[in-house]
């Protein structure tokens, strides 16, 4: 689908406007996609499309994705969720999952950051490093 440059110019005003305090709010953009979809303006499919990906990029960068060989405990929990709202700002939605492939260690996904102290990326460093 292509996207013209006045329905991009649109979700990002209609985006701008569905942020308060630096942060989306969730009622207004489902406020403002009832909206378009009531009055259903020339291009209204092309506009939701690019602004439901502006939305989906803005979750991304809230939500932390934390992946560790075993279940964490509180206490390590609460370290990581302290150590990502220091830096990236409070207010992440953080997820925490087992992932026994990774051996041992942590990786932490954060938009597109990603963090990675596992074993299991070690050892693919290490099995790449004799691959010349």
């Amino acid at each position: 689908m292509r996207i013209n440059k006045q329905a991009r110019r649109e979700a990002r005003g209609l985006f701008r406007a569905c942020q308060a305090g630096g942060r989306l709010n969730e009622q207004r953009v489902r406020s403002a996609v009832a909206l378009v979809l009531e009055r259903k303006p020339r291009g209204c499919f092309a506009l939701l499309h690019c602004f439901l990906r502006l939305v989906q990029i803005e979750l991304d960068r809230r939500t932390a994705h934390v992946e560790s060989a075993a279940a964490l405990g509180e206490d390590l929990r609460a370290g990581i969720q302290s150590n990502l709202d220091r830096i990236y700002g409070a207010g992440l939605t953080t997820n925490f999952t087992a992932k026994p492939s990774l051996i041992a260690g942590v990786r932490i996904r954060l938009g597109s950051d990603v963090y990675d102290g596992s074993i299991q990326r070690r050892l693919k460093d290490l099995h790449d490093s004799f691959q010349l």
